[in-house]
């Protein structure tokens, strides 16, 4: 029994030890976010200490899940009487390599939250199978240096603990080969008795709490703050649980509304009726008159908050380009990324789905098809081009994009080495450099041509060349400038082709980014992006009506006079307006007017409502106009859903035909 008791002394000890440590990353977390925080939340010391305790309460459950198997692999042990070195050295080896994983989680949910401002969860597997691409994102970025520190630091003082721990009972173990005795019935049964209730401790610490359900992400909310809420959130616990999340069968596909009522409502909000054989909310565009046959390039700009722009109130003018052709442009003041990955904006804003939160509806090895603007555009006789910086397998672009109306793709494969920034391929400058003679070989051609670029600069790790590095300025608002200093000359060398003045530009942000601090829970620079519609013809105007990237593609095409079939979420906005935007983050979903917004978190369950007063959120109660907001995105969320299962579904029958008729 004594021999047992110093096993659990042992355990007991690297437990609280991982604890500890979990304890200082959450403390390393608050350190990188403090400057989020309102003053009036940074100094409630009481709201600081409460997100503590209820981040040691999930750290536990990590803990938990960790000693299990030793503990009763121990007790096992100890019932038999059996003590061996390998069995010590064994356990050491798990809670090393468990809590290394913790540790990892933890350090890279920092970098992770101040990014995304939410924490790890199950989006990250979307860059698992791009080793070396995320690998340059985590080592090439200076900013992560300090956390991958960190977590070298704890996993090594980890290691070290446990050989401390384990020394005592390397002797223990030696000295009792020496004076074995035979254990009694009466031990063996105090030994039983001792494990089974540490055992039931242990699965009650995992479980989380006595109640009917076990413990919950929503467990950690306790106020207003979306940042303090996040701090007592384990990330493993997170992680896993998205994760889990996604693979129960339930989840796969969005339930927030029947969908025949969703459909119903989508059809009086679009006053559309459907077409039989496409969808309930197709509809035939039959403008008057000839198409006007201009090119269209389209620039989808990374992490371009609106939020970094002048006009939208940055004081440091990081865009001074960007601000002046919005102000010569038709320019929309109120337009919103559909979600915050590029996946999304690009998904949006070709085809005019919406996000349907963390999902990626470009991945898959079964690609579905969608009508958009490039099948559009190639239908009616257009050349389609689309220039990235990365490898065009990332994100499953090649094949979605190739399948879905691009006939030309150019990626890192196309690029010359030495001209390669990072693990994302070359800056924006090679991009547009490269880009313009393949452009002007094109219209050689004598056909109009669609040609969308993705810029990748503004993103982590940030490659910032010396002429734009500026001691005053850090080097995520350094690469802003450059970024906008790029676009700048694209558009001077463009304006020198002889295509330029029959071509519109659209610029878009792909989605945006934390600016300032997160005041609500979902802050609006992560979905408010800016969108400028530049042309020879165009008279300058600013929109500040709400619009979404899926309304580009149908407005594209109703200035060019094109008649179509459309079988999407878009809107013309020279014809029609939208009386809110909707968006999604990962696992939020949003809805805003001019006064009011509406925040859904599906990982939690809960409702969120917020007063907007010149742009700052004040949290309310349920109202009518929330209720209005939420009849509004529901609906056409849950409409996204069936439609995008119901292509998935036609697709899946296509394959088993054409199997079937291969086979015969």
């Amino acid at each position: 029994m004594k021999f047992f008791l110093k096993s659990l002394r042992y355990l007991l000890g690297a437990h609280l030890l991982g604890l500890l440590l979990l304890t200082l990353f959450r403390a390393e977390f608050l350190r990188s976010v403090l400057h989020q925080l309102p003053s009036e939340v940074a100094g409630r010391t009481d709201w600081i200490l409460t997100a503590f305790v209820r981040g040691v309460w999930f750290d536990n459950v990590i803990a938990c899940y960790i000693i299990i198997l030793p503990l009763v692999a121990l007790s096992a042990a100890a019932i038999a009487h059996y003590r061996r070195q390998w069995l010590f050295r064994a356990t050491n080896i798990w809670m090393g390599v468990m809590y290394t994983l913790a540790f990892m989680a933890s350090a890279g949910n920092i970098p992770y939250y101040n990014y995304f401002s939410k924490p790890l969860n199950a989006s990250i597997w979307n860059w698992a199978e791009y080793g070396t691409t995320t690998l340059g994102m985590m080592f090439c970025e200076a900013s992560y240096w300090l956390y991958i520190g960190e977590f070298a630091v704890a996993t090594l003082l980890y290691a070290l603990g446990l050989r401390m721990l384990r020394k005592p009972m390397a002797k223990e173990v030696s000295c009792s080969a020496q004076k074995a005795t035979a254990a009694t019935w009466k031990m063996r049964g105090s030994v039983g008795l001792t494990a089974a209730m540490l055992i039931g401790a242990c699965l009650l610490g995992i479980r989380g709490r006595l109640g009917y359900n076990p413990i919950k992400v929503s467990a950690a909310y306790f106020c207003t703050d979306p940042t303090l809420n996040n701090l007592g959130v384990n990330p493993m616990f997170c992680l896993l649980t998205s994760t889990l999340d996604e693979m129960r069968p339930e989840n796969r596909t969005l339930h927030l509304m029947a969908e025949d009522e969703a459909l119903k409502r989508v059809q009086q909000l679009y006053g559309r009726q459907g077409l039989p054989g496409i969808s309930p909310i197709a509809r035939k565009v039959r403008p008057e008159g000839e198409p006007t046959r201009q090119n269209v390039v389209i620039v989808l700009m990374e992490s371009l908050s609106a939020k970094l722009m002048t006009r939208f109130g940055n004081e440091q003018r990081l865009t001074p380009y960007l601000d002046s052709l919005y102000a010569h442009s038709l320019s929309f003041a109120n337009c919103y990324s559909a979600g915050n990955h590029t996946n999304h904006g690009l998904y949006a804003t070709l085809y005019s789905f919406p996000s349907i939160m963390y999902r990626n509806a470009m991945k898959g090895s079964n690609i579905p098809h969608y009508s958009g603007l490039p099948t559009v555009l190639k239908a009616n006789g257009y050349n389609t081009l689309f220039f990235m910086t990365h490898e065009s397998q990332y994100d499953n672009m090649n094949a979605f994009l190739r399948t879905n109306g691009y006939d030309e793709i150019y990626a890192q494969e196309n690029y010359p080495r030495n001209r390669i920034a990072n693990h994302f391929g070359v800056p924006d400058d090679y991009l547009f450099e490269y880009a313009l003679p393949v452009l002007r070989r094109t219209a050689a051609r004598k056909q109009p041509f669609l040609a969308t670029l993705l810029t990748i600069s503004n993103h982590p790790p940030y490659v910032v060349p010396d002429t734009f590095a500026d001691p005053k300025l850090e080097p995520e608002q350094q690469i802003v400038r450059y970024a906008d200093h790029c676009i700048r000359e694209f558009m001077t060398e463009a304006s020198k082709e002889p295509w330029f003045d029959n071509t519109l530009f659209v610029f878009v942000g792909d989605h945006g980014k934390l600016v300032g601090q997160a005041d609500c829970e979902l802050p609006e620079s992560f979905n408010h992006i800016p969108l400028i519609i530049h042309g020879k013809d165009i008279a300058p105007a600013e929109r500040t009506d709400f619009v979404g990237q899926v309304d580009i593609a149908p407005t594209l095409l109703g200035m060019l006079n094109i008649a179509y079939t459309q079988n999407n979420f878009g809107i013309d906005l020279m014809r029609e307006q939208r009386p809110a935007a909707f968006y999604t983050a990962d696992k939020t979903i949003a809805a805003r007017d001019s006064s009011h917004l509406f925040v859904y978190n599906a990982e939690t369950q809960k409702t969120y409502c917020y007063l907007l007063k010149n742009g700052k959120p004040t949290e309310t109660t349920m109202a009518p106009p929330f209720e209005a907001l939420r009849n509004y995105v529901y609906p056409l969320l849950q409409t996204a859903e069936h439609l995008v299962q119901h292509q998935m579904t036609l697709d899946h029958e296509r394959t088993k035909q054409g199997k079937s008729q291969a086979a015969k």
